[in-house]
């Protein structure tokens, strides 16, 4: 049986605005495994989004209770909560949010400048082995500017792999892709879990929550569904019947 990564218990979230109350988020129950790979569905406004922002220790619940690693997450004050992020959480979002003026290597060494034990040559070296593990190593001192979509997804997604993190939290990471490049970043985030690495996907795409291992569905601030998928699609086989880029029209 695999072990308990993450759990949310009664999470709630409410916004005060003057005398207007909203309930984004209503006393959601969750429990993720380590090595679950899940993708969080909805429409606009269902909650999927204010559940990630809790989860990613992006913001803070108004009630309940959120643990990880066994840590009363909830309970944290804002100064641990950075560490969190840090340590346990890493993040790819559809905006790759790529430092302009910086090579590729040097992104994805970013997350490690927070470590005071690690030296200049293991940073380097840690930041080289992520982009190894995401097949872009070739483009290591590459500026953003000089890479593709998916060439920037997969410094994203090395930069978020590079402190071993508890889970990646991709939120919508194909949105600003074409079709190909969207399945190269599901064989990257499929090759990932492969490797044991707990994934939480964020999308309104049907079809890439077809990836995924399991579905949970909002709606209202509420889960409506939670169900396994039992034949998941595998994006290295999709690839094969894509055509390549100069086979495009």
């Amino acid at each position: 049986m695999k072990d308990v990564l993450l759990s949310t218990k009664a999470l709630s979230k409410t916004y005060v605005m003057g005398d207007i109350r909203v309930h984004a988020l209503r006393s959601v129950d969750l429990v993720v495994q380590k090595g679950d790979f899940i993708a969080i569905m909805g429409a606009s406004g269902s909650g999927k989004t204010t559940f990630m922002n809790l989860l990613g220790c992006l913001d803070k619940a108004s009630e309940g209770e959120y643990t990880l690693d066994d840590i009363p997450v909830h309970q944290m004050a804002d100064e641990e909560l950075t560490l969190i992020r840090n340590q346990k959480i890493g993040y790819v979002f559809q905006s790759f949010y790529l430092l302009p003026r910086t090579t590729a290597l040097e992104n994805v060494e970013l997350p490690l400048l927070y470590c005071q034990k690690c030296s200049l040559h293991e940073r380097h070296d840690k930041a080289m082995k992520a982009l190894q593990t995401v097949g872009i190593a070739d483009r290591a001192k590459h500026f953003p500017n000089q890479l593709s979509g998916g060439q920037q997804q997969r410094v994203a997604i090395a930069r978020a792999i590079v402190n071993n993190p508890s889970f990646i939290l991709a939120d919508e990471p194909t949105g600003n892709l074409d079709t190909r490049t969207s399945v190269e970043v599901m064989a990257v985030l499929q090759e990932l879990h492969s490797q044991g690495k707990t994934v939480i996907l964020v999308t309104h795409e049907p079809d890439i929550a077809q990836y995924a291992h399991r579905h949970i569905t909002f709606r209202d601030g509420r889960i409506i569904s939670d169900k396994v998928n039992p034949n998941p699609r595998v994006a290295a086989s999709d690839l094969q019947k894509l055509p390549k880029p100069d086979e495009e029209d």
